[in-house]
């Protein structure tokens, strides 16, 4: 086991999460065999988190340097992060892809959109369709931080209501889509057999 790494301050004294200092014979083995396996773990685990960010950084600009190549292949230009790409062995059998994820959110728009749609709901209640109101709430329900779920609200859009409000909203959160940033993912597949299906490689410790 990885040597943990020690909790004091003072020669013969611990210190616990309130910082208040306990000598060492006072400490119950249990609790400090806790402390040894937390500390080990985090030390692998810092370890293992040093070699995937060396692997990732690696695989972005040994895949960008291909691209590269590739285009020049046919005298074109390839820049930026947009785009996805999937590249596969020669025989099909593995597949390493690079997906561009937006981050987006809203802008002023989004309030006159809620209006709108607050309007058709207000109307529809009173009559036989009570369920919109429920799918609309949840759709504009914030989280502990005070942010809208970007991907309930734009599942709206893809109900086929004809009220023209409605088209007037949607159109209104189509146009308040701000991106405000990506992030770039590296994923690494192997084909399943013969089969058209590929299993990814975990790269991350909930996947493993």
């Amino acid at each position: 086991m990885t040597k943990p790494i020690e909790n004091t301050t003072l020669p013969g004294y611990w210190k616990d999460a309130r910082g208040i200092l306990t000598p060492e014979n006072l400490i119950k083995p249990i609790d400090k065999e806790r402390d040894q396996l937390v500390r080990a773990i985090v030390e692998q685990a810092r370890a293992v988190s040093d070699q995937l960010t060396t692997f990732k950084q690696g695989a972005f600009a040994d895949i960008q340097a291909f691209k590269e190549l590739s285009a020049e292949e046919y005298g074109a230009n390839v820049g930026g992060k947009k785009g996805n790409i999937s590249l596969f062995t020669y025989d099909g059998k593995y597949r390493v892809q690079v997906a561009i994820q937006e981050r987006i959110t809203f802008d002023e728009r989004l309030q006159a959109a809620k209006a709108l749609i607050d309007e058709c709901v207000t109307e529809w209640i009173e009559g036989s369709r009570p369920e919109i109101h429920a799918i609309v709430s949840q759709a504009f329900d914030t989280d502990k931080e005070g942010n809208i779920n970007t991907g309930r609200v734009l599942a709206l859009r893809r109900y086929e209501i004809a009220d023209e409000r409605w088209q007037r909203a949607m159109n209104a959160i189509g146009e308040a889509v701000q991106v405000v940033g990506s992030k770039s993912y590296i994923r690494v597949y192997e084909r399943l057999g013969d089969s058209d299906d590929y299993s990814a490689i975990p790269l991350d410790v909930s996947g493993a």
